[in-house]
């Protein structure tokens, strides 16, 4: 097993279980990993806001319980 040393000058990307330095790919291979990292961020803003609309929901849907309860 050999040793790798962290070098922050040049980030390592690990894609499908393989190690690529960053710095070493092409412009466009770059951009695609940009590309790639905003769409990840989009999918998790996005799933946070369906979280919370879920946690809405569930509220209203606990508070017309209790308002129809009282109809009973």
């Amino acid at each position: 097993m050999s040793e790798k040393k962290i070098d922050s000058n040049n980030p390592v990307l690990t894609f499908e279980g393989k190690q690529y330095h960053i710095n070493d790919l092409a412009n466009d291979t770059k951009k695609l990993i940009k590309e790639l990292q905003i769409a990840e961020a989009q999918l998790k803003m996005h799933q946070d806001t369906l979280k919370l609309l879920s946690i809405g929901r569930k509220s209203l849907a606990n508070e017309l319980r209790g308002k129809l309860k009282n109809l009973e």
